[in-house]
């Protein structure tokens, strides 16, 4: 009896310690003491003071609430996820209209979010927080200066969302500087969010991967394929993985595809379908008939001729945008 007791006394204390570890690794929610909460000790009193003045004088006016929280660390949890559960454990805007926002910024983490109540994100779309943070706060924290990046920050949101001017959009030589890219009018950060990139991404590589794979298998028209798909390589990427992720896929294709071809080409199977192909005119390689035709070759599986492609496509929700330094 004692030997069950004392064994269930060691399981509860694991599974206490378990659940102390598990909540030590996320970050408290602070108590929500006013318009600024500045835990992390960043921020002058001069600063809190003229920060916490405009979000009220905002929210007299308009009844959007608008709050700044700074943290020392978020531990291991993202920023996405400890600004979500702190917009809802502080339940910031007012009932019925979703018309908080809340500006997190972790310093000893580098992170930054502002967390865009439903209400506001017509207007404090994610486009523009991200230019918010991009421009008007990640500069100013670079240099250690808390104060002004975070003032920057509420007074372009509390412009914005009177009716101000929209953030101004980075310049050649910020982005070339900063974290963004553009390239063709396409801004990394406004890429579609990641269960819509996979969707595309799996449509777009299957289709590509699939004509680059029967380039590399084919004899007659390899190399004309190679040619061919260069262009959708260095474009179709470019919304799924942004434009460096764009550019590093097409080096790897440029160069991969001619030593994928090399090897391939030293295949016994390979020799064979090249030799039937120009005394017989077809080839079969794993299954698949390929033959010449007037355009110099093609793949056929089963004797049929035809065939085609389809993909879907989704749809995200949340509001806001998050950035480092």
């Amino acid at each position: 009896m004692s030997r069950l007791v004392s064994a269930k006394a060691r399981v509860l204390a694991t599974l206490a310690l378990l659940a102390f570890a598990l909540t030590a690794a996320a970050a408290d929610v602070p108590y929500l003491s006013g318009r600024v909460v500045d835990n992390a000790e960043v921020l002058s009193a001069a600063a809190r003071e003229r920060v916490a003045n405009a979000a009220k004088a905002h929210e007299d006016k308009t009844s959007d609430q608008i709050v700044v929280l700074t943290v020392s660390t978020i531990g291991d949890e993202s920023i996405e996820e400890y600004a979500n559960r702190v917009f809802k454990d502080w339940k910031l805007g007012q009932k019925g209209k979703d018309n908080g926002v809340l500006v997190v910024v972790a310093p000893k983490d580098r992170k930054m979010r502002i967390e865009v109540g439903y209400g506001l994100e017509g207007t404090l779309t994610d486009a523009m927080a991200s230019r918010i943070i991009r421009n008007e706060m990640t500069p100013k924290f670079k240099s250690n200066d808390f104060d002004g990046g975070i003032e920057a920050g509420v007074n372009s949101i509390v412009a914005l969302l009177e009716g101000g001017a929209a953030p101004a959009a980075d310049s050649p030589s910020s982005s070339s500087s900063g974290n963004k890219v553009t390239f063709s009018g396409i801004d990394e950060s406004d890429l579609p969010p990641w269960p819509m990139r996979i969707l595309l991404g799996a449509f777009i590589f299957g289709v590509i991967g699939l004509f680059t794979v029967v380039g590399v298998m084919t004899p007659g028209m390899g190399w004309f394929l190679y040619l061919f798909l260069i262009p959708f390589w260095a474009m179709f990427p470019i919304i799924i993985v942004g434009v460096k992720g764009a550019l590093i896929l097409l080096c790897i294709y440029v160069v991969g595809y001619p030593i994928a071809k090399l090897i391939v080409s030293r295949m016994p199977w390979y020799a064979k379908a090249k030799v039937d192909l120009k005394s017989k005119g077809s080839a079969s390689v794993g299954g698949f008939t390929m033959s010449t035709s007037s355009s110099g070759g093609g793949w056929s599986s089963g004797g049929s001729s035809g065939g085609g492609f389809s993909g879907g496509g989704g749809s995200s929700g949340g509001g806001g945008s998050s950035g480092s330094w």
